[in-house]
């Protein structure tokens, strides 16, 4: 069979309120992101599993609040003074590691104009973390949690994905692709990459046959 060119070119994650799917899973932490202008104590900890959409979910509260995003196990490095009364999420709080006394003095500084976001995959408690002080004040925040992916948000996430890339697939695949694939967003964009990339280079549609290769060359058996 004559192959055709594919390239493979980088995709950028939309992280857009437009992008998100509101499901079940993720309906509840929405409403509470929605609502930082009233977080008690002017803070909240977003819990998920990997993939659940906290990033997604950040970067939207970010566009709607002005906030820097940092990741947790960069904040030794941060001019934390410059951040006072800012709005600021903390990504990935869970791998604070030793940066523990940079995130205290975060919390302190932010909380007492701004709002602080903090996301992990587990609460505050199984973070371990050794300062008491930082622990009492993260634990005292109130914690918003993302569910994993349910069947609905991942075939609504293929069908964009699909047609983002003007490809046109059977609508019984995408619930046999649901069933087999990754429970994340990530897996979803991973997977229609790899699918629409064999696809353009063995010049075939998107099929079932074809996207079963696929799925076992990921290790979805």
């Amino acid at each position: 069979m004559r192959r055709q060119l594919a390239f493979d070119l980088p995709a950028t994650e939309a992280l857009t309120r437009a992008d998100f799917f509101v499901s079940r899973a993720n309906t509840l932490a929405l409403q509470a992101v929605d609502s930082w202008h009233i977080w008690p104590g002017a803070k909240l900890v977003l819990v998920g599993p990997e993939g659940a959409g906290k990033t997604h979910l950040t970067h939207i509260w970010a566009k709607a609040s002005g906030a820097v995003v940092l990741q947790a196990r960069a904040l030794a490095s941060v001019d934390i003074a410059a951040l006072a009364g800012k709005t600021v999420a903390v990504e990935d709080a869970h791998q604070i590691g030793g940066a523990e006394d940079a995130l205290f003095h975060l919390h302190n500084i932010v909380t007492a104009g701004g709002a602080l976001l903090m996301t992990a995959i587990a609460p505050p408690r199984d973070w371990g973390l050794s300062l008491a002080d930082l622990l009492s004040r993260v634990q005292a925040a109130q914690v918003a949690r993302l569910e994993a992916p349910d069947d609905a948000l991942l075939s609504a996430v293929l069908v964009k994905l699909f047609a983002d890339r003007q490809v046109t697939v059977a609508p019984n695949l995408i619930p046999y692709l649901v069933s087999r694939m990754p429970r994340s967003v990530g897996a979803a964009r991973a997977l229609v990459v790899a699918l629409d990339s064999q696809a353009l280079a063995l010049g075939r549609p998107v099929t079932r046959a074809l996207a079963g290769d696929v799925l076992d060359s990921l290790g979805n058996g």
